[in-house]
């Protein structure tokens, strides 16, 4: 009797151990190395194929250096990369590299890198239940570029993870490394997760493009030269089409040196992103927008030392039923929050105006800003932003500047102010600006450049009349309980506010000089001052060019 319950005993444990093995293919097994030298992508590839002629499995990556060119998902499948795995991006050669770029008709509408899949470490097309997850490591320093075409005249891959027109997506637990263009390029994907990611990269992070019922949460990211959690409503598709239904939470992003977040210095030696601002490394709606951002929450995230949060729509997309809750900044070095409605209109000529309309923006704290570029609330004449709320919120401000240097533009970014040189004096939007020459004119302080056809940033518009908010073509605004403070004494008027309609500010702290007043008012109807520190409560039907109480 016990000999047949220890058979029995051994029977279990060998049909366990054989379950165990179902569905899980080592890439090992299928020729992989991963000794940090071979090109283990044929054998990754070959476990992949053999997953899915069994309808699917875990492709297993146990530790080790697998250096690989581009990688093939098909459905059903799960990459799980285990401690100590790393996925290295191969430098190609004569004889062996990344997938080439497909043709997509409509190139002109977006940049390069946002209209091609095939050119990178792993991608896929039409697929349905993937995953890429465990605690190991894709690392692109090496073979993944920032932009271009080809590497050393061999067909280059410029983002690490790219997937079109996929559902049930899941990316979970895995660090990626300075992985090109875009560490993540998703664009059209139905049904994504993006959990516990730590992304430490050289350019944009997650681009999340023309995707529905997205939910990014507890990742960590760190993005200098471009943007860390952006989504976005490209025509990379060849049609518009939405972003929608979008939860970001519990999040980080910041912009320090690239490669010192994984290693765990958080380094500031690399003071500027390439358009000359600070560190980008923040969270961005737009700038491709041409399908509409729709119901999209954003809470519980941080952002340090990078830019503001980002709202903007300048190629026709709805912005709309937008909530941004409990968020903190600080080392801010331009808009602390920039909401942008503008008119590049890059895009099909049948495409829409843009329009920004219900927007909440609630408990935001924000310390150390940059004092030259106030928060902007911005549309443009005949286009407004309507049906916009800040509440709870209390921004604190380097400050330091006067009048005097809005009106010289002392201290401005130049790079999206350039006029070319070639064209007339005209501004140049175009992203080649080599032929630019810095503009010197000076202005009048409340004549801000309005940069209809422009590329959308904080900066754009210059230093602002106004230190803390500055509001411009909207109609329908309500700001409760904000303050506004400075580290050092700022003569610009705390709040500016220019072709505005229906707009009520109470319960306003904020800090200013003697000599300048509280608000500055153009072209403002009915405005309404409700327990606005030492403003006596009233409503303003008209106010064409007036300064509110100094």
């Amino acid at each position: 009797m016990k000999k047949l319950s220890l058979l029995l005993v051994a029977f279990v444990v060998s049909l366990c151990s054989w379950a165990s093995t179902e569905g899980f293919y080592n890439v090992k097994n299928f020729g992989a190395k991963g000794d940090g030298s071979h090109i283990d992508s044929p054998a990754i590839n070959a476990a992949i194929e053999a997953a899915s002629e069994k309808g699917g499995g875990t492709v297993y990556f146990p530790a080790g250096i697998y250096q690989s060119y581009s990688i093939h998902l098909k459905n059903n499948i799960s990459l799980y990369l285990d401690h100590g795995a790393v996925l290295k991006a191969a430098v190609p050669t004569d004889s062996m590299h990344y997938d080439l770029p497909e043709e997509n008709p409509s190139d002109d509408y977006q940049d390069f890198g946002h209209s091609h899949w095939k050119n990178s470490l792993i991608w896929g097309i039409g697929l349905h239940d993937i995953t890429i997850e465990g605690f190991g490591l894709i690392d692109g320093s090496e073979g993944i570029t920032r932009g271009q075409a080809k590497q050393n005249g061999h067909p280059a891959a410029n983002k690490a993870i790219a997937l079109k027109e996929c559902r049930n997506v899941t990316i979970r637990d895995i660090s990626m490394l300075k992985c090109g263009h875009f560490a993540m390029l998703l664009t059209g994907v139905d049904n994504l997760t993006i959990d516990n990611v730590r992304c430490d990269t050289n350019r944009d992070a997650f681009d999340i493009d023309c995707c529905a019922n997205v939910r990014v949460s507890n990742c960590q990211v760190n993005t200098l030269n471009d943007d860390a959690i952006v989504l976005k409503c490209s025509y990379g598709l060849g049609y518009a089409k939405a972003t929608e239904n979008v939860t970001i939470t519990n999040c980080h992003v910041s912009g320090y040196d690239p490669g010192t977040m994984l290693d765990g210095t958080f380094q500031k030696t690399i003071t500027a992103a390439p358009d000359r601002d600070g560190p980008t490394g923040r969270i961005k709606m737009g700038t491709e927008s041409n399908g509409g951002f729709k119901n999209i929450t954003i809470s519980n995230c941080t952002f340090d030392h990078c830019r503001g949060l980002a709202l903007e729509t300048v190629d026709g997309a709805i912005i709309e039923d937008i909530t941004i809750d409990n968020i903190a900044m600080r080392d801010i070095c331009n808009s602390p929050i920039y909401v942008r409605l503008g008119n590049r209109a890059r895009g099909p000529k049948e495409l829409p105006f843009s329009v920004i309309r219900r927007v909440k923006l609630s408990n935001i704290v924000v310390k150390d800003a940059d004092c030259r570029y106030a928060s902007m609330i911005f549309g443009l004449e005949g286009h407004m932003i309507e049906d916009i709320t800040l509440s709870n919120i209390h921004i604190q401000y380097r400050g330091g500047l006067t009048m005097e240097d809005v009106r010289l533009q002392r201290g401005a970014n130049s790079f999206f102010t350039r006029t070319n040189s070639a064209a007339n004096g005209t501004p140049d939007t175009r992203r080649n600006r080599s032929q630019a020459v810095d503009e010197k004119k000076e202005r009048d302080p409340y004549d801000v450049p309005q940069m209809e056809h422009g590329y959308p940033e904080p900066s754009s518009h210059g230093i602002l009349p106004a230190y803390g908010l500055f509001i411009s073509h909207a109609r329908g605004v309500t700001i409760d309980n904000v303050t506004l403070e400075t580290i050092n004494e700022d003569k610009r008027p705390p709040i500016v506010l220019m072709d505005v309609e229906d707009i009520k500010l109470s319960n306003m702290k904020v800090d200013k000089a003697d000599e300048v007043p509280y608000i500055v008012m153009k072209g403002v109807k009915n405005a309404e001052l409700e327990n606005f520190q030492n403003v006596k409560n009233r409503v303003i039907a008209v106010a064409t060019d007036k300064e509110v109480a100094k």
